[in-house]
């Protein structure tokens, strides 16, 4: 069977758009949204921080006895120091580095999930479509949240990848829907019935055709997902379950900064101002993503 009789794109007519048209086409409409591309660029600073984190010349979790305790912002400290003495500045960065690692790959991890789940369960329908959509109505009925504190309080030695693999087989069920309902109505396309027509393999036609034409909402969905997963991943470390020190998250900073509010309220501003423009960051971009792959939005 060749290929060239099965291909990528929906149908095989001329007047069809290739590929590389349609992401041209998306970024250039994602570009007419200011706030999106506003958004992008913060995404792209604070990435970089985090990449270069290492390059500080502080120590994110040594305690230096000779540092000021509760200094507040100066030249010397840009963020001032916390309760031990330590740069808040670097430790904010750090907390990028962790936070951003855990909401990419627990998102990740959940869209993976989720994707195959929702392409399995919309292609073969019936008795099948029906247990696995009342199995992730099961799960949806469990209350998310205090499952993962339950989950991370059984784990002997909590890591970050604890974190990452808990928070991605917790929330890849809002995903396999979304998958599912595409590919629902994906597979009644005539590109379909003909490579089904052709004799090709049930895995082939989900790989090769319609998971590709479905890879746009789910985009969409994980980026606003990973701003969810941050936020999520700063709540269980505020309460002592996501984590742990002396490693810093922005949620386990806040968490240490509760208790100095008045004396060293930079402690806790800067950590979570970072946390919120990030997350607004990924809100602007997934919005420009949405707008830009709506095919109402092109014309």
């Amino acid at each position: 069977m060749a290929d060239s009789a099965l291909p990528g794109s929906r149908g095989a007519g001329s007047d069809l758009l290739p590929v590389a048209t349609v992401w041209q086409l998306t970024w250039k409409q994602f570009r007419k949204h200011r706030l999106s591309i506003f958004g992008l660029y913060m995404l792209a600073v604070f990435l970089l921080a985090a990449l270069l984190a290492p390059l500080l010349p502080l120590d994110p979790v040594t305690v230096d006895l000779e540092a000021a305790r509760l200094s507040p912002p100066s030249a010397a400290h840009w963020f001032g120091t916390d309760h031990l003495g330590r740069d808040v500045f670097t430790r904010t960065v750090y907390g990028a580095r962790i936070s951003l690692s855990v909401g990419f790959l627990a998102t990740g991890l959940a869209i993976g999930l989720g994707t195959l789940f929702g392409a399995v369960s919309g292609f073969y329908g019936g008795r099948l479509d029906n247990l696995m959509m009342r199995f992730i109505d099961l799960l949806f009925s469990l209350p998310i949240l205090f499952l993962i504190i339950i989950l991370q309080s059984m784990v002997a030695n909590p890591s970050i990848y604890n974190v990452m693999i808990v928070l991605g087989l917790t929330s890849w069920m809002s995903p396999a829907r979304l998958v599912r309902g595409e590919v629902l109505k994906e597979r009644e396309m005539e590109y379909v019935q003909a490579s089904r027509a052709l004799g090709a393999e049930t895995r082939w036609i989900i790989l090769r055709h319609l998971l590709p034409n479905v890879i746009g909402p789910v985009i969409v969905m994980a980026t606003l997902r990973v701003g969810r997963v941050i936020i999520l991943e700063s709540a269980l470390s505020y309460l002592g379950f996501g984590v742990q020190p002396p490693d810093p998250s922005w949620g386990s900073m806040l968490a240490q900064a509760r208790e100095y509010l008045n004396t060293g309220i930079w402690t806790a501003v800067f950590p979570g101002l970072f946390l919120s423009l990030t997350v607004l960051a990924f809100n602007f971009v997934g919005d420009g993503l949405a707008s830009a792959m709506n095919p109402h939005e092109r014309k």
